[in-house]
């Protein structure tokens, strides 16, 4: 049994008395810990030994994440770090930093929570970059079209020294947030019910003209409106009744997110257009980074390290083993139980798509965010600058064997 399913055979009623003894944070914490079948009494013993570990010394700083609408089953699904990070950097300081997880959006959303670890709402947060891009432009410099080739460039890049002064530097000086790590997938199209009845997409023309959900990313919307997908801003909570009821016939966003927030019975078809990043990541309010002492800072880091580590690993098994996105879905995926079939372009296709929207082939549309961009970066190329760093490996490369880095560090 996977590990999300075992999980949700506890309870809400033993979930909630669990909180109410040990915190919200060690009950997340602990369960995290757990593979294969979980019970209700292994789940107890789990929770209670993170607590003890957790408490058995004063913490220096007691400090919040918000994760926006993640909890202890579907971070099983969409393997972004969070609770890794939190448990790994508890146990790297002694306990002298304490972290409270407080998910399932209770504190801060897709859209704000970022803005929240602006204002010191929160500490640490965890939300998809394009989502945080109102709160923070400059985030929209991950989002140029066809930047990346593959998961496997995205890695490279994040890993990259390059990524300091190209991604890193200029966010923290711009919104006063510090990047920490990311999961890495590419956005597709997620068809819903007026695809239903439709073959598995095989060519871009097929998509043409269709209506599909949006994100808070402004050069997402250029590539959209560059390829004629129309696309629509409609609120995350609406989307599903959205998919459902033929209103838009798809959604942008990448595989695990439809798996995890409960998208897969709307979704008939996942399109692997892979246009643009789709990263879920997790960072924190720079002034507080820069207010630790040096070795705090370097525990931070250090863990961040590991997190982006086993997210690399762990996000690519689930995409297999868990969601399901593969031609054909796995027997027992989250994709193969909802009949949502994974529709893999040719690269004669993504080829066409690369040449409507991509800024190499039509660089005029991109500009006046690009310029903008750039003045932001210190008056470097930023799209040319990534999609070089993100050449620097084969294009054949696996995401799983991309070489992991300390990117604060120089090469």
């Amino acid at each position: 049994m996977k590990a999300s399913k075992a999980l949700a055979q506890i309870s809400r009623r033993d979930l909630m008395k669990l909180t109410g003894t040990y915190g919200v944070s060690s009950v997340v914490m602990g369960a995290a810990t757990l593979t294969g079948a979980v019970t209700l009494p292994s789940l107890a013993r789990a929770v209670e030994s993170t607590y003890d570990r957790r408490y058995g010394t004063e913490a220096q700083h007691t400090l919040t994440l918000g994760a926006a609408g993640f909890n202890q089953r579907n971070l099983l699904v969409e393997r972004a770090g969070v609770l890794e990070f939190a448990r790994d950097l508890e146990e790297r300081t002694d306990g002298a930093i304490r972290i409270e997880f407080i998910g399932d959006n209770q504190i801060c959303g897709q859209l704000n929570c970022l803005e929240k670890a602006q204002l010191g709402v929160v500490d640490f947060y965890s939300a998809s970059t394009q989502n945080s891009a109102g709160s923070a432009p400059y985030l929209n410099v991950l989002d140029y079209a066809y930047m990346f080739r593959s998961r496997a460039d995205q890695y490279h890049f994040l890993y990259s020294p390059e990524s300091q002064r190209l991604l890193r530097d200029p966010l923290e000086q711009r919104h006063g947030v510090k990047f920490l790590f990311s999961h890495a997938e590419l956005r597709g199209l997620q068809m819903g019910a007026s695809f239903a009845e439709r073959d598995t997409v095989t060519s871009l023309e097929e998509l043409f003209g269709t209506r599909n959900r949006v994100t808070g990313t402004q050069l997402g919307r250029i590539a959209m409106d560059l390829m004629n997908l129309n696309p629509t801003p409609i609120a995350w909570e609406e989307t599903l009744d959205g998919l459902r009821q033929g209103l838009v016939d798809g959604a942008e966003t990448w595989a695990s997110a439809v798996a995890y927030a409960n998208m897969s019975p709307v979704v008939t078809q996942s399109v692997d257009l892979k246009f643009f990043c789709g990263t879920e990541h997790t960072g924190m309010n720079a002034e507080l980074f820069d207010s630790m002492s040096g070795e705090l800072q370097d525990a931070i880091m250090e863990s961040a390290y590991l997190t982006q580590v086993h997210v690399q690993a762990a996000n690519e098994a689930a995409l297999v083993n868990t969601v399901g996105f593969t031609d054909p879905p796995m027997p027992g995926t989250i994709f193969a139980e909802n009949d949502v079939r994974v529709a893999k372009l040719g690269e004669d296709q993504i080829q066409m798509a690369r040449e409507m929207c991509a800024p190499e082939y039509v660089p005029e549309p991109w500009e006046q965010w690009r310029e903008r961009l750039n003045n932001w970066a210190g008056g470097v190329d930023t799209y040319q600058e990534i999609y070089d760093v993100a050449r620097q490996i084969p294009e054949d490369t696996l995401a799983e064997n991309v070489e992991p880095r300390r990117w604060w560090r120089s090469s």
